[in-house]
C-alpha cells in the first residue's frame, strides 16, 4: 500500500509541474463551473424571447447581443456548457463501454474471435467517422442523444486496437497465468487482473478523444442532425447564426469562442495526461 501510495504521489507531483496538464486543468474546471452554476451566472433562460430587441450588438445589458428571437445569447451560450459536457460525459462512456470489451475479447481469446472483432474494428476504422456517423444518424433519427451514439458507434475502435494490444502482452504475465491456474474465469482475468493495468493508458485516450467526440456531435448539430431548437447547443447556434453572419455576427462568434475554449481545454489536458501517464513519452 505504501508502494502504491507513493507512486500515487509521485503522479500528482508530475502532474502539477506539467505546464500542459495544469492550464487544460484549470480551463476544464472553469467549463465545469459555469455549468454547475449555469442558473446563477446566466441572467435568463436560454428559452426567453424578446428580453431585448432583436439583433441588439453586444452591450452592458447584453454582453453577447440577442439573436433574431430576442433571446440572451449570454444566457444561452451559459446552458450550451451543459450540453458540451453531456456529450463528453456519454460519448466517452458508450465508447469505453463498446472498445474496452471489444479489445479484451481479441486480446484475451486471440484466434478466430481474434479475427472476427478485428475485422469488424478495422471495418469500422477505415470508413470516415463522419460519413457513417450521418447514416447511423439517419437511421435511428435526429437528436442529441442519437448523434452522440452514432458517434460513439463509429468512434469505438480507437479503444479497441491498444486495448486488445496490451491484453495480449498482459495475457502472458505471471499474475493472469496464477489466477488461471487458481480456476478464475475468463471474465474475471479480463476485468479483475487485465483492466485494472490498463486504467492509465485508458484516462489518456478518453482525455485525447473527447475533443473529437464534441467536434462530431457539434458538426452534426451544425448540420440539423443533432440538438433541435430551442436548444442552446454551440453547434446550432453556429448554424443559425451563419445565417445572419453579416448583420449579427456574434450569433456565431461567441458560441464558436466558447467551443473552441472548451476543446482546447481537453487537448491541453489530453496532452498533459499523456506525458504524465505514457511509459512511452516518460522515455523520451
Amino acid at each position: 500500500m505504501g508502494g502504491r501510495s507513493n507512486k500515487v504521489k509521485e503522479t500528482l507531483l508530475s502532474c502539477l509541474k506539467n505546464w500542459n496538464f495544469m492550464v487544460g486543468f484549470v480551463i476544464l474546471l472553469s467549463v465545469i463551473l459555469v455549468a454547475v452554476f449555469a442558473d446563477v451566472i446566466a441572467p435568463y433562460d436560454y428559452t426567453d424571447q424578446l428580453v431585448g430587441a432583436k439583433y441588439t450588438a453586444p452591450c452592458a445589458e447584453f454582453w453577447f447581443g440577442t439573436d433574431e428571437l430576442g433571446r440572451d445569447v449570454f444566457s444561452r451560450t451559459i446552458y450550451g456548457t451543459r450540453i458540451t459536457l453531456w456529450v463528453a460525459f456519454l460519448g466517452a462512456t458508450l465508447q469505453l463501454v463498446i472498445g474496452v470489451t471489444v479489445g479484451l475479447i481479441c486480446g484475451y481469446f486471440g484466434k478466430w474471435v481474434d479475427r472476427v472483432f478485428s475485422f469488424l474494428t478495422d471495418l469500422t476504422w477505415c470508413i470516415p467517422g463522419t460519413i457513417l456517423a450521418l447514416a447511423v444518424v439517419t437511421l435511428i433519427g435526429k437528436g442529441l442523444t442519437n448523434s452522440v451514439i452514432a458517434i460513439s458507434l463509429v468512434s469505438w475502435a480507437s479503444y479497441a486496437r491498444p486495448i486488445r494490444a496490451k491484453t495480449m502482452s498482459l495475457k502472458t504475465m505471471s499474475f493472469v497465468e496464477t489466477g488461471a491456474a487458481f480456476g478464475e474465469s475468463a471474465f474475471s482475468l479480463m476485468f479483475r487482473y487485465i483492466f485494472p493495468n490498463v486504467v492509465p493508458s485508458l484516462i489518456v485516450m478518453v482525455s485525447m478523444s473527447l475533443p473529437g467526440t464534441i467536434l462530431s456531435t457539434t458538426t452534426l448539430s451544425f448540420l440539423g442532425l443533432g440538438s433541435q431548437a430551442p436548444s442552446p447547443d454551440w453547434g446550432l447556434a453556429l448554424s443559425n447564426g451563419i445565417n445572419y453572419i453579416g448583420r449579427a455576427p456574434w450569433l456565431s462568434i461567441f458560441p464558436g469562442i466558447a467551443l473552441v475554449y472548451t476543446v482546447i481545454g481537453f487537448n491541453l489536458l489530453g496532452e498533459g495526461l499523456r506525458d504524465v501517464l505514457d511509459p512511452h513519452m516518460k522515455a523520451q
